[in-house]
């Protein structure tokens, strides 16, 4: 069974930058699609970010575009979430994630692995 381990969260003040790491177990973590999602107060997955099988094939959410960048390294089997002009919005649980599907997907019901997670705070 796949497992996805979080790293790299903490405190930050606002404007400064944060690099999540998510290393896969997975022998095969080239041959799949990863997401970054952020918990809401409300218990949601909300999508931030994803890379697809290629590096090149990135989706941000509209709110980190040009704030955040995805980037995944298959030598390494860890895809990264870099953070930069943080804001206390950006403030939560982040999740990396698998997805078998072929085409970006934003939904978490796609999403078949899950990490556990690291929490981000963004102080003023």
């Amino acid at each position: 069974q796949i497992q996805l381990v979080e790293s790299g969260g903490g405190t930050v003040q606002a404007g400064g930058s944060l690099r999540l790491s998510c290393v896969s177990s997975a022998r095969t973590f080239g041959s799949y699609a990863m997401g970054w999602f952020r918990q809401t107060p409300k218990n949601e997955r909300e999508f931030i970010a994803s890379v697809g099988r290629s590096r090149g094939d990135t989706h941000y959410d509209d709110s980190v575009e040009g704030r955040f960048k995805v980037i995944r390294d298959n030598a390494k089997n860890t895809v990264y979430l870099q953070m930069d002009h943080l804001s206390p919005e950006d403030s939560g649980v982040y999740f990396c994630a698998r997805t078998r599907r072929t085409l970006f997907t934003s939904k978490p019901d796609l999403y078949d692995a899950w990490g556990r997670g690291t929490q981000v705070t963004v102080s003023t």
